[in-house]
């Protein structure tokens, strides 16, 4: 008997041994075959799912708004909000939209300090003193302001030629006074170890041979709203030009662009986002400028820059019918801009650089730039969806204005996400509610999110990094139905966080699982709602300095 229970013991510890080592086995061959980066998801997946469990999440049955109608118009922000860097200094005056490259501070500033130099020179015309004033706005918008005849100036000075074009195509009289004042150049910048391997393959590295890259998975860039940045709109029709000279809108063009458009990761908000994503290691390349390349020499010691497109010479166009006393005054600027001091301010700048690329052969008539960015918002995501999740702050800090200018932006904000988004809406104070769950944006899910935006009421405290937990775990299950769907998350907040999981708890699952968090502040701790979107290289807003009516408008359309 003794004997037979010695031997079921043994049997016991062999057993268990086994098993042991099959463990020990599974558990460390478990990610064999696997990249560094999939683990390092899986596990972010995995603590994100722990915190969840955690939490005592409402999921609320949407309700349909009844009042709900659907609105398609752009809320322009205020002239007010650009006002005037260099200011009249007389009763005769030219008003002029200028680009922000040569309009704004430090190497930035050229066209400022030109102007402020003409006004002080004391200049006339028939005796009479004149001057100019310059709002410093860059060409997309000023273009929309344009357009929609509500701000209109004497003076257009965008960045390149093709913003011209547009206001003509939208029956805005324009008339081209000069091509030139400053020259420039659009360009991608791509590490100088992507432009040897491609150099090695296609022996000329030209934008030919980058987009060929980015098609054949070689390399990755971003690239700007196309309906806001001239290197955006420049790049489209560059691509779109590319793959049919003839006829850039044909199905075969379109056909590649979307091709194209499955290995771009996103449009970027910004050349500050795609400069940040770059230098973290997720982008191989991005659009800019050559001025902003010739005054970075951290970008100089290891990036190249490949020009593309039509040059980017600042150009001047008068709007609609000018006075003769103002077009005098157009001219007698546009000379003194092309003084040979001038000329020399502009060089220490960085403009008037790379002289000698030229794009001859311009862009085929047959498609209009504006059914180019048509072409561009209905292909931008490829074949692949897009999933997003907006978290709304509701805790008593948000009593008041905050909340009254929250639900204004998401009011007037949602009519511009596409109907092909996947979205979700999630609220938080002390707990969180699962308002809407994440559904395709139509008719019926839109009024479903106005129904709860409309509802939304202020108490409590605010338990914010417990609703990004929430809203990533409802993220990560829609990947898990649709892997290629691009996810985005969406934080309106004060930032004020006194309940819950914090900072520290969410940072490394974010960069795990890679979602990009826009922040939005409403009378915001800033500061910290930047941390949080610095993560995954997003954009964060402040509703008390931004047209954030105009700026989420602006991100959706390039994002959704």
């Amino acid at each position: 008997m003794k004997e037979l229970k010695n031997n079921i013991l043994s049997l016991v510890i062999i057993a268990i041994v086994v098993l042991a080592v099959i463990f020990t086995f599974v558990y460390y061959t478990q990610d064999w075959g696997k990249t560094q980066d999939t683990v390092k998801t899986e596990q972010a997946v995995k603590d994100l799912n722990k915190l969840y469990a955690q939490l005592n999440v409402k999921k609320l049955t949407p309700k349909k708004d009844i009042e709900y109608t659907e609105s398609n118009y752009s809320v322009l922000p205020d002239i007010s909000e650009y006002p005037f860097v260099v200011n009249p200094t007389t009763d005769n005056f030219l008003t002029i939209y200028s680009s922000p490259e040569k309009a704004g501070t430090g190497y930035e500033s050229w066209l400022i300090d030109v102007a402020n130099k003409f006004n002080s020179s004391g200049i006339t015309v028939n005796v009479v003193p004149v001057s100019v004033g310059i709002r410093s706005i860059s060409s997309g918008l000023a273009c929309d302001f344009i357009a929609s005849k509500k701000y209109t100036p004497d003076v257009l000075a965008p960045s390149n030629e093709l913003w011209g074009d547009l206001l003509s195509e939208k029956g805005i009289k324009t008339t081209l006074v000069e091509k030139r004042i400053a020259g420039n150049v659009a360009g991608v910048v791509i590490s100088k170890s992507k432009n040897d391997e491609l150099a090695r393959k296609y022996n000329n590295v030209d934008v030919q041979a980058i987009i060929n890259g980015v098609i054949n998975n070689e390399i990755t860039i971003a690239y700007t709203d196309p309906y806001a940045s001239s290197t955006g709109i420049n790049f489209v029709l560059t691509v779109l030009n590319l793959f049919d000279s003839e006829n850039p809108a044909s199905e075969n063009a379109i056909a590649q662009f979307k091709n194209l458009q499955e290995n771009i990761p996103f449009t970027a908000y910004n050349t500050l986002q795609m400069k940040e994503s770059a230098q973290s290691g997720n982008l191989d390349g991005f659009l800019l400028e050559y001025q902003t390349f010739a005054n970075s020499p951290d970008l100089q010691a290891s990036y190249v820059f490949i020009p593309f497109g039509v040059r980017h010479d600042q150009p001047i166009y008068e709007i609609g019918e000018l006075s003769e006393l103002k077009k005098q005054i157009t001219r007698e600027f546009v000379d003194y801009c092309k003084t040979t001091e001038s000329q020399n301010l502009a060089s220490e700048k960085g403009f008037n650089k790379l002289e000698d690329y030229s794009f001859a052969n311009g862009f085929s008539k047959k498609v209009q730039i504006q059914k180019a960015q048509e072409i561009w918002k209905q292909e931008k995501t490829g074949s692949k969806g897009l999933t997003a999740v907006f978290v709304a702050d509701t805790s008593g800090s948000m009593e008041g204005s905050p909340l009254l200018k929250l639900k204004a932006s998401l009011n007037q904000a949602i009519n511009f996400i596409g109907s092909d988004a996947d979205i979700g809406f999630v609220t938080f104070s002390d707990n969180v509610n699962i308002a809407v769950p994440i559904a395709k944006f139509d008719e019926t899910q839109k009024s479903y999110f106005s129904n709860a935006v409309k509802n939304l009421r202020a108490n409590g405290n605010t338990a914010m990094f417990d609703a990004i937990v929430v809203a990533e775990k409802m993220l990560m299950e829609a990947q898990a139905q649709n892997p290629d769907t691009r996810l985005m998350l969406f934080v309106l907040t004060d930032g004020e966080t006194n309940r819950g999981y914090e900072y520290e708890d969410i940072e490394e699952i974010t960069r795990g699982i890679k979602v990009p968090i826009y922040t939005i502040g409403y009378n915001a701790d800033i500061d910290v709602l930047k941390q949080i979107s610095n993560i995954n290289e997003a954009a964060s807003m402040n509703a008390e300095t931004d047209n954030i009516i105009y700026r989420l408008e602006s991100l959706f359309n390039s994002q959704m």
